[in-house]
């Protein structure tokens, strides 16, 4: 059985790893961590010019027709380059539900914006108060022709960027909705929420917020089944960044310990070196082969809730695993952060953690077991 990717798909991972490498070089992280910034407008208007933001959006809308192997691939180089831009958020968190589950009206007036970066949507999943996206405490009320939503959500992924949050909802008892919550709507405040890797996330109040018919994404009253398939593809997402961070620090270990001498040779050859980069090699090649055995079924239509909680399982503890492994072996450098690993050691940690972290996806499978 061959399981190397098509020529197609190859095509697309070299495109993206050639834009990403010449334009989110370690100089020019340097600079806009000096300005305060995090977004690479540069970097995402680039993307665009190449049609990769529309790598999993129909053609209709502008898009080029493929699906989740494809994006993960892109998410996957974003990881490799920790670039600044927010296409996991775009991408996987808003342009695939609204493909999917969208009206024509919504499709036709969001998905062309985020194919050409104009529009970037992204999705509000994360409750203080709920460890479960599919059971929401905001609420949304209806009020004459229009839907109230009251409550908060924390760490919404570039929140403070986006123009269209997916917000999950009660509606009534067990009763879930997903409303396309525009962030200048009466009633919306967001906050800044700076993460590990200094990705600046939203604080999403709600009072109030005023959501029309036309922006609730499918039944109001049976939007559980959509914030089921949406979870599962964000924490795929972040599987599949993860891949690109392990894969990349730990090639730049290698590097490192193969000209760094001591002793007069090279601390590569010591056995204890050979050990940990061994473990560490071990964990990313299961980081990405759970990541990829998610995403196959998931695009083959295939029911995978264990494979994903699996995959993200892999790619907190692995990811954490690989993470200290690379600093360690660097030694002092490793925390220098005019050297470029220390990126890679907060991307690992902050993916660690988003949507769960190891022992949380391992009682979410220890649950689905018993049950």
């Amino acid at each position: 059985m061959d399981f190397s990717f098509s020529e197609e798909q190859e095509a697309l991972r070299e495109l993206a790893r050639k834009i990403l490498s010449e334009n989110v070089t370690h100089e020019r992280l340097k600079t806009l961590e000096r300005a305060g910034e995090w977004f690479d407008l540069s970097g995402w208007r680039q993307l665009a010019q190449a049609r990769l933001l529309g790598v999993a959006v129909p053609e209709e809308f502008g898009g080029s027709g493929l699906g989740l192997i494809e994006l993960c691939l892109l998410l996957e180089e974003v990881g490799r380059h920790v670039a600044p831009l927010p296409v996991l958020a775009s991408l996987a968190l808003g342009a695939l539900p609204v493909a999917e589950f969208g009206s024509a009206a919504q499709k036709k007036q969001l998905l062309p914006g985020i194919v050409e970066g104009e529009t970037i949507v992204s999705a509000a999943l994360v409750e203080l108060e709920s460890e479960d996206p599919e059971r929401p405490t905001v609420s949304a009320r209806r009020d004459g022709s229009v839907w109230r939503l009251d409550g908060v959500k924390v760490t919404v992924p570039a929140g403070t960027l986006a123009h269209r949050i997916l917000v999950p909802a009660r509606t009534g008892a067990g009763q879930v909705g997903v409303f396309l919550l525009d962030v200048q709507a009466p009633g919306v405040r967001i906050a800044s929420q700076l993460t590990t890797n200094a990705e600046p996330h939203g604080r999403l109040e709600m009072e109030g917020a005023v959501v029309g018919d036309a922006d609730v994404l499918g039944d109001p009253a049976a939007g559980a089944g959509i914030v089921r398939w949406l979870h599962q593809r964000a924490l795929l997402a972040y599987c599949a960044v993860q891949v690109g961070v392990c894969d990349r620090a730990l090639r730049m270990t290698a590097e490192y310990t193969t000209g760094r001498e001591q002793f007069g040779r090279p601390i590569a050859t010591f056995q204890a070196v050979q050990q940990r980069a061994a473990d560490a090699y071990i964990d990313l090649e299961v980081i990405r082969l759970a990541t990829w055995q998610a995403a196959y079924l998931l695009a083959e239509g295939h029911g995978a809730e264990d494979e994903v909680v699996i995959a993200k399982f892999w790619a907190a503890e692995g990811g954490q695993h690989v993470a200290v492994a690379t600093q360690h072996l660097h030694g002092g450098i490793g925390v220098d952060i005019d050297y470029p690993l220390h990126r890679y050691f907060c991307w690992a940690k902050h993916i660690e953690l988003m949507l769960g972290s190891a022992s949380h996806q391992l009682a979410r499978l220890g649950a689905g077991l018993a049950g």
